[in-house]
């Protein structure tokens, strides 16, 4: 068998938050709501009328994979999120890569595309949240040098994925796309907050129990009165000297 030919892809991976919980008629039809959201981009369009497109299904989304430049995927996601503002039912987040891809057969033995390219785009997609369009460091370097692309760019910091890769992440956004929150994977972990009824609890628990304080003041009272009682008794009954 030949060896693959590996070719760089630009990869935009989408797919819906929630998808699984819904019903399988629900599923259906935001599936196909947001097949024709892709399908009527401009950039979408330019592409596949070039030829420069591949499609790859993922049952709740899709990978688009474009030959040209970073710059396709990055205008395709933008397009997207503007359209899905009128879409309030789709919680779509996007995951853009740039890296090596190889022309496979499927089982139906037609050419399909698989590789690394894909698959680190999935994991910078699994990094975020509804809305959230995320890019790796890769792609943001390619596209930071262009004045129309550094308003949209914000470097975010590093996510783990599978297999404990890290990936440095910059989120693509500028008010009216994107999500500009940080992505709950690559927020610190919470910390309990300490409220005034737990200090109350704790000092309760800490300290002894107020009927046993008085328990032990008035045991303290009654020997002591008792050794006193019994001194006046013994010099009361007590031998006169000569």
């Amino acid at each position: 068998m030949p060896d693959p030919k590996f070719d760089i892809g630009h990869v935009l991976f989408i797919d819906m938050v929630g998808y699984s919980q819904l019903l399988i008629n629900e599923q259906s039809a935001l599936l196909n709501e947001l097949n024709t959201i892709v399908r009527s981009t401009n950039q979408f369009r330019q592409a596949e009328s070039e030829g420069g497109l591949v499609r790859l299904p993922s049952g709740d989304g899709m990978a688009l994979v474009f030959r040209d430049t970073p710059e396709s995927p990055a205008q395709c996601a933008l397009e997207i999120g503007r359209a899905l503002r009128n879409h309030p039912r789709l919680q779509v987040r996007m995951g853009i890569h740039s890296g090596p891809v190889n022309e496979v057969p499927d089982v139906n033995q037609r050419a399909n595309l698989a590789g690394a390219g894909i698959n680190l785009a999935q994991r910078v997609m699994d990094c975020g949240d509804a809305g959230h369009i995320l890019l790796s460091k890769r792609v943001a370097d390619d596209l930071a040098p262009y004045a129309k692309w550094r308003p949209y760019l914000h470097e975010i910091g590093e996510c783990q994925v599978k297999h404990g890769v890290r990936i440095q992440l910059v989120s693509l956004h500028n008010g009216d796309v994107g999500n500009p929150q940080l992505p709950r994977k690559l927020q610190p972990p919470e910390t309990p907050e300490i409220t005034s009824r737990d200090v109350s609890r704790k000092t309760q628990r800490r300290s002894p129990p107020w009927r046993l304080v008085g328990a032990l003041v008035g045991l303290a009272v009654v020997l002591v009165f008792g050794i006193l009682l019994l001194s006046r008794l013994g010099s009361v009954f007590a031998p006169a000297t000569r």
